[in-house]
């Protein structure tokens, strides 16, 4: 007995360690490259030449100022901030009370709508090249940040939808069943009781949203035209095209644009978590 026992302790411990170095690999590979490139914006061109992994000697700010002074970084920074902002309100306003909807009330084709509205999630966003584009002329819509809104709230719906509604029927009916019986409204249950519930649902809709928003590039390169509503993806293609072989304000340019997606992750993972580990146990 004893001798088994502790065949299944080193047994136990052989597997944790496994599974802390696979752990760890993972880690590394996923932060080593933001590491990378953030020490890298700080060199010079001739040391990123010399050697790419080493340490920069005397820090320098000069690829930023590069960056800020030839691409525009400020007015691509705004204007990825108010699209990306304005997709997230607007999809948690429209997509949380639609996933309340599909969550609570009871209708015909109630499974079907649900997933008709999360298939788009299916299609590549490169077919929908043509119909988008059209319709956004037709609207009159084209080189305007409202174009740009209207297309990344609609890609958001699929995602919006799938965690908002299974996080809602996690949620027991009793909650609104006695509001009820105090007299409130469906409205009045929703936004009072509901919505503040629902904060770690809504959180990872947002950050999701605003990711996905901030980060796309193929529609703001497609709809807009002028400098002033192109966003801050578009400045890698600006570097890549014309100064691709001065690597340091690249990777300047590349900081700026990962490190509000990181900062907004960073703040808002422990709601992102509530939100995932309530859809599982519902599941």
């Amino acid at each position: 007995m004893a001798n088994k026992k502790i065949k299944r302790d080193v047994s136990s411990r052989v597997y944790r360690a496994i599974g802390y170095v696979f752990m760890a690999f993972v880690v590394l590979i996923s932060i080593a490259p933001l590491i990378w490139v953030f020490l890298s914006s700080f060199k010079t061109n001739n040391e990123i030449l010399e050697s790419a992994f080493t340490i920069p000697k005397t820090p320098s700010f000069v690829g930023y100022q590069i960056a800020f002074e030839t691409a525009n970084i400020p007015m691509r920074f705004l204007t990825s901030l108010l699209v990306a902002t304005a997709t997230t309100v607007i999809s948690l306003i429209i997509y949380s009370m639609a996933a309340y909807v599909l969550a609570r009330c009871k209708f015909r084709l109630r499974g079907a709508v649900f997933a008709l509205l999360i298939s788009s999630m299916l299609i590549p966003s490169n077919a929908m090249i043509q119909p988008i584009y059209s319709t956004v002329q037709a609207l009159g819509l084209y080189d305007t940040k409202a174009g740009l809104i209207l297309i990344y709230t609609g890609f958001s719906m699929s995602m919006c939808l799938f965690l908002m509604r299974s996080f809602f029927l996690s949620i027991p009916k009793e909650l609104e069943e006695a509001a009820y019986i105090e007299g409130a409204g469906f409205y009045r249950t929703f936004f009072k009781i509901m919505l503040p519930i629902s904060k770690p649902a809504l959180a990872s809709s947002a950050v999701m949203t605003f990711i996905g928003a901030w980060n796309e590039l193929l529609y703001a390169l497609l709809l807009t035209s002028k400098e002033v509503n192109r966003t801050l993806p578009l400045t890698m293609k600006y570097f890549t095209s014309m100064f691709s072989f001065n690597y340091t304000p690249m990777f300047a340019a590349l900081v700026m644009c990962i490190v509000p997606t990181i900062l907004v992750y960073v703040l808002l993972q422990n709601q992102i978590m509530e939100s995932m580990v309530a859809g599982a146990m519902k599941g």
